[in-house]
């Protein structure tokens, strides 16, 4: 795990320093609890503020101090020692749990938040343009936009011909798509976002058209092939998912032999910066 000080939540913090720690493995970030209750109480000792706050969860029976995680973190005085850490499902609890005017926006914006589900449920058009608004903010194309929400259709039809040939659990969706995605790209979907710089963000919103298309075809390809040869159970569809992620390989090579360069482009969509990629390519100069 790589610790880092996440810019995008400082600044949510009003620029105080929240030291967090990115698992690659869970996709997920660990934030440091004495750090958020300093920021958002601005207590003189967040760490006693902590004690008292953990001890009266416990009491009410809150499932919150069994979910922190003890990992090694960089104190303020360079020493690293092991402090109460919490994903950050976690830690939006937490925030609900500390009685501070700060903690209110937040508070705030979590009940706005469960509001807009709840109107999504009962009219699902929301949702969508919800979406499109968000990416037109972020300066994506409407072209891209179109083939951006056929893409997750095509997905939701691959997963539905996926669980009728026997799959079920999550992992296993993660495990066949990631055979697609290294039988074309040659990396794993957690490799290919490293590749690009990112982390919890949508691989697919970083992607450029063309990597877009192809991440598309051996979608594609993939459910077609599963509809005609019909693959029960992992091992069956696991063949299968390798035989789509083929036919966007054989595209791929097609392609790059007449641009006379890779298709696979390091490049996001990010109008921001890690700031521990940041140091490291300052120390590279």
């Amino acid at each position: 795990m790589n610790q880092n000080k996440l810019e995008t939540i400082s600044n949510l913090f009003e620029g105080k320093e929240i030291i967090s720690i990115w698992d690659s493995e869970k996709e997920d970030y660990y934030f440091s609890v004495v750090d958020v209750i300093s920021a958002l109480t601005n207590s003189i000792e967040p760490r006693k503020y902590w004690s008292v706050l953990k001890n009266r969860l416990k009491k009410e029976g809150s499932e919150l101090t069994t979910k922190c995680s003890q990992l090694k973190m960089k104190a303020p005085d360079g020493k690293v020692r092991l402090r109460d850490a919490l994903d950050t499902k976690g830690i939006l609890r937490l925030i609900e749990s500390v009685p501070s005017p700060k903690a209110e926006p937040f508070k705030l914006w979590l009940a706005n938040l469960g509001s807009e589900r709840i109107d999504e449920v009962f009219d699902p058009e929301i949702a969508i343009k919800r979406a499109i608004n968000y990416y037109r903010k972020r300066g994506y194309s409407d072209r891209w936009i179109e083939t951006r929400l056929k893409g997750i259709l095509d997905r939701n039809k691959l997963t539905n011909v996926w669980k009728e040939g026997g799959i079920s659990q999550e992992y296993e969706y993660g495990i066949l798509t990631n055979e697609i995605y290294k039988e074309w790209s040659g990396m794993k979907a957690n490799e290919y976002k490293a590749y690009k710089g990112i982390r919890k963000e949508s691989l697919r919103d970083n992607m450029s058209d063309i990597e877009i298309v192809l991440t598309d075809l051996g979608e594609i390809a993939t459910r077609e092939l599963a509809r005609e040869h019909k693959p029960h159970g992992f091992k069956q569809n696991k063949v299968i998912a390798k035989m789509g992620g083929h036919a966007a390989k054989a595209a791929r090579d097609d392609i790059e032999k007449n641009l006379g360069k890779s298709v696979i482009s390091n490049q996001n969509n990010l109008n921001y910066q890690y700031l521990e990629n940041k140091e490291k390519l300052e120390n590279k100069k």
